[in-house]
């Protein structure tokens, strides 16, 4: 009897241990939208956003705007929005010192995973907030990415999961104007073969055809004027994640 008693035991502790170990699902959704306000690039104009909180377990982890852009069935990615304390040190008064005047603002991307739950913050290279318009396929997005010191304008396309970018090519210079993501159109995906086109301005196309690790770059200069098109093609090679990480250009 008591070893009956034993073995009973043990077949209940196998299996709980065996419940205990199967992950429990999560359940991930949002909220519903809000209307708020964000300054312009001066702080002197306000501008509509819509945003809406993300819930992990029916706990809020982040808040979020515009639409979510599916990478895998297990993983997604969402535009990021946040709040800042935009008050004043002189603006505390003795009355109110933890006085607050929060400001949204726009953020980067979130990437979420289905499965674990986990919500973690994507730092794509030379993404700005304010200006950079983003175009996503697959697990890749392409933008017009700015420098840090506001001089230079890329022509980006990144990886995620890859630290360096797959492309990063100097277009020239940004307008830096008040407009946010006014420095160039979202690029234009196509699928065969799979390429990304940027146009940052009326008189300049760059067309970047990806195989595999390689991006094969067309440059389309098109003159507005009443003159014949002139086409100025090249191409442009970035291997990675390799140690080679150099560009290597072969003009035709």
């Amino acid at each position: 009897m008591l070893q009956k008693l034993l073995l009973m035991f043990v077949m209940l502790c196998l299996g709980w241990s065996e419940c205990a170990a199967v992950p429990k699902p999560h359940v991930i959704t949002f909220g519903k939208w809000i209307s708020a306000k964000w300054p312009n690039a001066t702080g002197q104009k306000l501008l509509d956003l819509k945003v809406r909180p993300l819930f992990v377990d029916t706990r809020l982890k982040e808040y979020t705007t515009g639409t979510p852009h599916e990478m895998t069935d297990r993983l997604f990615v969402v535009r990021r929005a946040f709040r800042v304390n935009d008050a004043l040190p002189t603006e505390k008064s003795n009355a109110n010192a933890n006085a607050t005047r929060w400001q949204w603002q726009r953020g980067g991307w979130l990437l979420v995973d289905r499965v674990t739950g986990r919500v973690s913050q994507l730092n794509p290279p030379e993404f700005d907030p304010f200006y950079s318009t983003a175009s996503w396929y697959r697990d890749y997005i392409a933008y017009c990415g700015v420098s840090e010191d506001g001089k230079k304008l890329y022509a980006v396309v990144a990886q995620v999961g890859r630290r360096k970018p797959i492309l990063k090519k100097d277009v020239g210079e940004p307008a830096g104007t008040d407009d946010p993501d006014s420095e160039c159109p979202p690029p234009v995906w196509e699928r065969t073969p799979m390429r990304v086109t940027f146009q940052p301005d009326d008189d300049q196309k760059l067309v970047f055809s990806i195989r595999s690790r390689v991006v094969e770059n067309r440059e389309i200069w098109e003159l507005a004027t009443s003159i014949p098109r002139s086409l100025n093609r090249g191409k442009f090679f970035h291997r990675g994640p390799s140690r080679d990480l150099g560009a290597r250009h072969q003009h035709h």
